[in-house]
């Protein structure tokens, strides 16, 4: 995993033009490579993200026995062993600093025969746990944490699993797939309702995968006792990477991007709604369904922005994009409200606190709140910020910097390789001034 201290510096840019192609959906690879293991026969995957959290998903399966080929970058063919063939692994599985890949998987391995513990690197540890352990443990789940439900976890095999009718308390798509996943290996049936709906890729691949799940916006439910067929499995671009440079073509003038194949899961897409609604002008060319996703590619053109009130219905479906909402509010003009969204506060780091924090050093009127913040947009300024080793907050104050009166240092960016490899390289490509710093 990466360990190394790399700075960043971000210059004011001229105008985004060309085409580009962001790498693959780091949700839908994850979840690729842990259904082709468990599904009979083998699954090829095309468009799988080259990033450092899913190659450690990858790692754990093979440490579990399962053959994993790469015959070429961005592609994986997956000999898969059946829902009861995973072997256990000598030693601990490393996840590095992938939470995904660390909820989805207390799920999966509650259900083996064999104990597991799952650890990660600093930031990782410092994830709460309690909100997938509790469930799971409902489900007869035997899982031991650190004080205060962080990992690593030390999951116990041979627990007997039986399906529940639950209800998330927070609205959380990690949290939902983790339950779904355990009912695999359940007696009975496992149903899931949210307060709000959150993105299906779970419920989608497991469809794609034959498992018999019925799933609408809100509610899940599989039954116990099937098993997994290969497939082959496109992933779309991602949109929480096309995200960064949809903002940085919307705020930097003159700027006349096209981004290509980017997914377009209805759970997944919040901001390009908010964004819509504060001025931008973002088309879709050519709608199409690739993998069971839908994806189009998408045309951005420099517009003014105003600011909004970031509607509450839009919050899950963008929990991800909101350092980069951040930047954007700063860029419009007017005031931008964010409320619903304390779950911000319990992602890679607290990226409502170290937004404001990172805004307000380049001189932005920003004030925190519980579940969001006001934003007051006008001038950015140059200056040095934090990315708390989070790769959406660095990646974030790259696109801010771009409309800064000068250039921004940004601290601790290699946590970027974990979603998005390539990220500094594509961004110099189509305009904006980014490089590591001496």
């Amino acid at each position: 995993m990466t360990t190394e201290r790399i700075d960043w510096i971000s210059r004011p840019a001229g105008p985004l033009t060309g085409e580009i192609t962001v790498p693959g959906d780091k949700s839908i690879s994850h979840r690729a490579i842990m259904l082709a293991s468990l599904a009979d026969g083998d699954s090829r995957i095309d468009g799988f993200l080259e990033g450092e959290d899913t190659r450690a998903t990858a790692a754990i399966f093979a440490k579990m026995g399962v053959r994993i080929d790469s015959p070429s970058p961005s592609r994986r063919i997956v000999h898969g062993v059946g829902l009861h063939g995973l072997a256990a692994p000598d030693g601990v599985l490393d996840c590095g600093n992938a939470g995904t890949g660390m909820r989805l998987l207390a799920g999966l391995l509650a259900g083996q025969a064999f104990d597991t513990t799952l650890t990660g690197d600093a930031s990782l540890r410092k994830r709460p746990m309690r909100r997938v352990i509790e469930p799971l443990s409902a489900m007869g789940a035997r899982i031991d944490a650190e004080p205060g439900g962080l990992p690593p976890l030390h999951i116990h095999g041979r627990s007997n699993l039986h399906g529940v009718d639950y209800e998330l308390p927070v609205a959380s798509a990690q949290v939902k797939s983790a339950v779904l996943l355990a009912g695999l290996y359940a007696d009975g049936e496992t149903v899931v309702r949210e307060p709000h709906p959150t993105r299906d890729y779970t419920e989608r691949m497991l469809a794609a995968f034959g498992w018999p799940i019925g799933f609408e916006p809100g509610r899940a439910r599989l039954p116990g006792g099937h098993r997994l067929r290969a497939t082959d499995i496109v992933v779309p671009a991602d949109f929480s990477s096309a995200a960064f440079f949809l903002v940085a073509a919307s705020i930097i003038p003159g700027s006349h991007l096209l981004l290509r194949a980017v997914g377009l899961n209805p759970r997944r897409t919040g901001l390009l709604d908010a964004l819509r609604l504060m001025g931008a002008d973002i088309r879709e060319h050519d709608t199409r369904e690739q993998g069971g996703e839908r994806v189009a590619d998408l045309e951005v053109r420099h517009a003014p922005l105003h600011g909004i009130e970031v509607p509450v219905e839009l919050v899950p479906d963008m929990i991800d994009e909101f350092p980069i909402l951040f930047v954007a509010a700063a860029a419009a003009r007017g005031t931008t409200t964010v409320r619903g969204a304390a779950e911000l506060r319990v992602k890679e780091s607290d990226r409502i606190a170290m937004m404001a924090t990172g805004l307000a050093a380049l001189g932005v009127r920003i004030a925190e709140t519980p579940d969001g913040a006001i934003i007051e947009g006008g001038r950015i300024g140059g200056g040095e910020v934090d990315s708390a080793t989070d790769h959406r907050i660095a990646m974030s104050f790259v696109v801010a910097a771009a409309i800064a009166d000068a250039p921004v240092r940004i601290h601790d960016c290699a946590n970027v390789a974990t979603s998005f490899p390539g990220f500094a390289e594509l961004a110099r490509a189509c305009g904006l001034d980014v490089e590591a710093a001496e």
